[in-house]
């Protein structure tokens, strides 16, 4: 991107040739209409445009492959963390998608946009003053004099757009994690006739989105009015300049003396030292976007701390590096920073095999617990580890959730997904151990076909497909969350006996309301 700023070099020779031209040939005209040498201002005025247009071809050229590299790294970092890691806060899939798009797009367009006009708002106000210094230094001396105010007034209106910015991004992303949530559960919200209230809050959110948006247009107006007065008035006092001094109507003494070819090519100069401000200024809202959005990704891109299990604030020997097997789970005082309360501390011990219920009310954090276990948020403080005292390997844990993934494509598909090597046996003993067996002999079978939202499906159904999911997977540690909710009484008999079957050469921490479930387990840990 910064080899992309230094074509605008480019540009501004391309505009000086121009001036050449059109001061040279203006010069001539008036001097001797119809002279032998209009061809060469006719030359000057051609390369000039032709180098005008070449710069630009060049900076898109190099500039949108480079900034699309660069949002390709931040990119895949915040897929890694959205995806497969912890979490420094609870996200809605609304929030996450506009993390991963949105905030990722105006990365981009930062680096396509603004980084080249910034390297050329550098340079080239000073390259073209020195420019027309060479034909008239006192033009040079005013356009200078009317530049300084203008970068005092830029700065005080990015430190605005910045902060506008910011809060425009925060916004958006509320407003999209709103607004998916209750997609997603419109039949819900229909069913209970919430339909104003669910739109008051859409409606809200909108308002405040459309208000911090005007915000940010109103700070990039104003830059654009400090950018336009300075400008202005800058061409006004060189062409006033210039005017007197031919005229000789100076009311002092004329510091040069100028000739008509050096006057003009001074006015037309003129505007060049503001037209790399002015690309600024035109790009300067990618700027504060892309700005606002690395500052709202910084826990989730490149630069974001190596993902790790969380120490005590104590200062605990560094743990080493995993080892094979698996021995049991330690999680000491975990502690969970959630808005508006925080979760824990939580301490439990769990062997190789054996059964340890999470229970409480609603809210109490029982959720959150087994994702930090899993590794998919991180802690406030506290430690989670093996018993050996080793870091626990993500590839140990199976997760059953209570809304477990589902794939468009059929049964088999879905409850393969963590071993897809399962022949069709091992999957229909493992569905049918959970309870399954009665839809595999109402609808196809394992050739039964499901889209990504499970529907036709029962919620029972889905919290067993990702039992079996689980169980499928041979993985040695079971985090499962209410496996039996949703459940009929005989079905919920059946998942619980296949925790306590799973619980004699699995570790499993259930979270769950169930007190049946809670009566089979080892250990029972209340919130």
């Amino acid at each position: 991107m910064k080899r992309a700023g230094h074509f605008w070099a480019l540009d501004l020779a391309g505009a000086a040739l121009f001036c050449i031209g059109i001061s040279g040939g203006v010069s001539a005209l008036v001097a001797s209409p119809g002279g032998s040498r209009t061809w060469l201002w006719i030359a000057c005025l051609a390369a000039g445009g032709a180098c005008r247009a070449g710069a630009i071809w060049l900076v898109n050229r190099f500039a949108m492959p480079a900034a699309q590299d660069h949002a390709n790294l931040w990119r895949s970092a915040v897929m890694r963390r959205l995806l497969g890691a912890r979490l420094p806060a609870p996200l809605t899939a609304g929030a996450s998608a506009a993390l991963a798009i949105d905030h990722v797009q105006a990365i981009e367009e930062h680096g396509a946009r603004f980084q080249p006009a910034r390297i050329s708002a550098t340079f080239g106000p000073l390259i073209a003053l020195g420019i027309i210094a060479l034909a008239s230094w006192v033009s040079a001396l005013i356009l200078l004099a009317t530049l300084l105010p203008f970068v005092v007034g830029m700065i005080f209106a990015g430190t605005s757009a910045r902060r506008a910015s910011e809060r425009q991004l925060e916004a958006l992303a509320a407003l999209s994690g709103l607004f998916v949530d209750r997609v997603r559960h419109l039949p819900l919200i229909r069913h209970f006739g919430a339909e104003r209230r669910i739109a008051q809050q859409v409606e809200t959110a909108t308002r405040d989105v459309a208000e911090r948006t005007v915000a940010v247009l109103r700070a990039a107006f104003l830059s654009s009015a400090v950018l336009e007065f300075f400008s202005a008035i800058a061409v006004a006092l060189v062409a006033i300049y210039c005017g007197f001094s031919l005229l000789k109507l100076l009311p002092f003494r004329a510091p040069e003396s100028l000739t008509l070819a050096r006057a003009f090519f001074a006015l037309a100069m003129a505007p060049e030292v503001y037209l790399p401000m002015r690309r600024l200024a035109a790009a300067y809202h990618e700027k504060q976007m892309g700005e606002a959005a690395e500052t709202a990704l910084a826990a989730y891109g490149p630069g974001a701390a190596p993902l790790a299990v969380p120490q005590p604030k104590s200062g605990a020997a560094p743990q080493q590096a995993p080892r094979a097997g698996f021995d049991g789970l330690v999680v000491e005082t975990l502690a969970l920073a959630w808005p508006g309360r925080a979760i824990g501390p939580v301490s439990l011990r769990l062997g190789a095999a054996g059964m340890v219920a999470l229970s409480g009310p609603t809210g109490s954090g029982k959720t959150s617990t087994l994702a930090a276990i899993a590794g998919q948020i991180e802690a406030l403080d506290g430690r989670i580890a093996t018993a050996s005292g080793h870091p626990l390997d993500p590839a140990a844990i199976a997760w059953a959730a209570q809304r477990p993934l589902l794939l468009p494509g059929t049964l088999r598909r879905n409850l393969a997904l963590a071993a897809p090597d399962a022949d069709d046996a091992a999957i229909l003993a493992v569905a049918e151990r959970v309870g399954l067996g009665p839809l595999l002999a109402r609808r196809r079978g394992l050739d039964l076909a499901i889209d990504h939202r499970g529907s036709g499906l029962s919620g029972g159904e889905r919290r067993r497909i990702g039992l079996a999911r689980a169980i499928l997977s041979a993985r040695p540690l079971l985090l499962c969350d209410e496996p039996t909710a949703d459940l009929d009484a005989q079905s919920a008999r059946q998942v619980t006996q296949v925790l306590r079957d799973l619980a004699r050469d699995h570790a499993l921490v259930v979270a769950t309301h169930d007190a049946a479930v809670i009566a089979v387990a080892d250990a029972e840990i209340a919130l």
